[in-house]
């Protein structure tokens, strides 16, 4: 029976692990780290006396794959799963406030309600909603869109957060591929998925306990520093204790980021360029339903770009951060808590203290959602070793690096293995 070596216990990697595990395969999981999650977990944050996310992260009911993936793991029970679709906002510019509410059913009469949509926005608006889900080509998402309240209000918010890339070069049809999925499926494919405590009780830990129940071994602090390779085929893996050779039926599925690929299987085209994302966790109790009930609130016209409110505390992120991430932590802070405060209607003397914090910068968060980068992005099989298979959100999904692009990896992985 084959035994798989699966490097890297990110999303990407745990997910091809319990697909193999799920066929009845052999597998040891193998994380560089002392924790698994990747950039999908949580930890004690002893300054600030609590458990945060390392990052903040929106599920959709739409996202299938990471659905299926909790369904799996049973995992259910953790999320808080919206009853409607509702996206809070507000103007911080205009101290304006609305909510884009879709309707359950594929027929979008939400956008003839004022109420549902946009302020001063009207229903034709939105059909380049439908043009931009037919895109193809290397258009830019701001090549895309025609200019005006939806764009700034609505379209350009979504488009930085589910592409982590500035609309002036982001990939249209990566924000396509999205929109199919969710907004154009209607309301009951918008409902956020909010972990209860952290993501990594809701994504990891789980899957963590399924594998072990299914016999897999998770070896953390295991970081495999070299592949032997042999007329095209993996040989043998180089860890802390030396090095592990792989039988004739053995494989590997490579779930690592790309930079790390790329130095263990030389030849590899991989995305080469990346950006950041800011996370910014304050200390501060505030109503774990946020505003509107949704537990988050998008905000446009400032400096944070959405807020969600947590158990002890806010969490902010930053999308699209290289123009950022190289400022004081302090000052990152003192521009988004104003911000924050607005958002949550907090009284002015909330306003003027800056509550502890902590700033979390991932500088190579994700590649950079371009048409440069997305040629570089590999499939799963990759001629360089024949009994291997490549897993990440930055491989060739057909969506932007996200959790239900790295959840799709590791099944394309899983089952590209599945033909030795």
């Amino acid at each position: 029976m084959m035994h798989v070596h699966v490097i890297g216990a990110g999303l990407a990697g745990l997910s091809a692990a319990l697909s193999l595990t799920a066929d009845g395969r052999s597998v040891t999981v193998h994380e560089a780290g002392p924790a698994a999650g990747g950039r999908c977990r949580s930890y004690l944050d002893k300054e600030l006396g609590l458990r945060i996310d390392n990052g903040n992260h929106l599920l959709l009911s739409g996202n299938s794959a990471a659905r299926s993936y909790i369904v799996e793991i049973a995992a259910t029970k953790a999320f808080n799963i919206a009853s409607r679709a509702i996206f809070p906002f507000i103007d911080l510019g205009t101290g304006e406030r609305w909510s884009v509410r879709p309707n359950d059913g594929r027929i979008p009469w939400w956008i003839f309600s004022t109420s549902r949509r946009v302020p001063a926005t009207r229903p034709s608006d939105y059909l380049q909603i439908a043009r931009i889900a037919r895109i193809r080509g290397d258009a830019s998402v701001a090549d895309s869109m025609r200019p005006g309240r939806l764009y700034r209000q609505l379209l350009e918010p979504i488009a930085i957060a589910a592409l982590n890339t500035a609309p002036r070069q982001g990939l249209a049809r990566l924000l396509a591929a999205v929109m199919r999925e969710t907004l154009l499926r209607g309301g009951q494919a918008c409902r956020p998925m909010l972990p209860k405590a952290g993501l990594s009780e809701a994504l990891i830990d789980p899957a963590l306990a399924m594998l072990q129940a299914r016999g897999a071994e998770i070896r953390l602090n295991s970081r495999i520093a070299a592949l032997t390779m042999q007329d095209a085929r993996i040989t043998a893996l180089r860890s802390p204790n030396g090095p592990i050779a792989l039988d004739a039926d053995d494989a590997v599925v490579l779930a690592v980021p790309p930079w790390v690929a790329v130095d263990l299987l030389p030849g590899l085209i991989a995305p080469d360029a990346f950006e950041a994302i800011l996370n910014i966790h304050f200390l501060h109790s505030a109503d774990p339903a946020g505003p509107a009930g949704a537990g988050f609130i998008g905000l446009t016209s400032g400096t944070a770009e959405w807020v969600f409110t947590k158990p002890g505390h806010v969490s902010v992120t930053i999308s699209a951060a290289n123009r950022m991430v190289d400022q004081p932590a302090s000052t990152i802070a003192s521009l988004v808590w104003p911000n924050v405060a607005d958002a949550l209607g907090l009284h002015p003397s909330v306003k003027q203290t800056l509550p502890p914090h902590r700033v979390v910068k991932e500088r190579r968060a994700t590649f950079a959602a371009t048409a440069q980068q997305e040629v570089r992005r590999p499939k799963a099989r990759t001629p360089l070793a024949s009994n291997l298979a490549l897993a990440g959100d930055w491989t060739d999904t057909g969506l932007p690096a996200t959790i239900e692009g790295a959840i799709r990896s590791g099944r394309s992985a899983a089952d590209a293995l599945r033909g030795l």
